[in-house]
């Protein structure tokens, strides 16, 4: 450790690193993958790595020019300004957090990485390329599954947050009904 450093600042350092890593993580593979399917597939063909259950997996190749589900086609620059604002909002909400929260920062490493594949795609290519098709739910991406997946961990931790802050509220056992 260098003589002006506290075991704080490599805390931050590692945590940014986390985040960091995360969605340098997610980043590579959903651009691999979208890459591979780009490559293997016309855009509407489909393969199922489990032929006994195409029905309800397949890998099949779409581009989606607007939001979540190809809803709000062709407003691939509204997108754009809404990734651009969710990457700032991640990072400058990441400074203010604690050393360690390790969930947080996973989550917000999902969700920073995912927001910038699709970023990556809409800049690069006008559209975003979607592949995961599990039978009843619309196609979408790894980006996608890291967004979501990142949201829920977020949304868990605040609730535990909330809920051990303010711990569960015993209720007397006449205002119960009882007597």
């Amino acid at each position: 450790m260098l003589e002006n450093e506290t075991p704080s600042s490599w805390g931050r350092v590692f945590s940014l690193l986390v985040l960091l890593g995360v969605a340098a993580l997610v980043l590579a593979l959903d651009q691999l993958t979208k890459a591979w399917v780009s490559a293997s597939l016309p855009e509407g063909g489909w393969w199922s790595p489990l032929p006994g259950l195409w029905r309800i997996f397949r890998i099949t190749h779409i581009t989606n020019s607007g939001a979540a589900f190809g809803i709000f086609p062709n407003q691939g620059n509204f997108f754009i300004l809404i990734a651009v604002i969710v990457v700032l909002a991640i990072v400058l909400y990441h400074r203010h957090l604690p050393v360690g929260g390790w969930w947080i920062r996973l989550s917000l490493g999902l969700q920073l990485g995912g927001a910038f594949g699709n970023l990556f795609d809409r800049v690069r290519l006008g559209y975003v390329v979607d592949f995961i098709d599990i039978g009843f739910w619309p196609i979408f991406n790894l980006s996608d599954t890291a967004i979501v997946t990142g949201v829920a961990i977020l949304a868990y931790c605040l609730w535990r947050e909330d809920y051990v802050a303010s711990g569960p509220t015993l209720v007397p056992a006449d205002e119960e009904g009882r007597s």
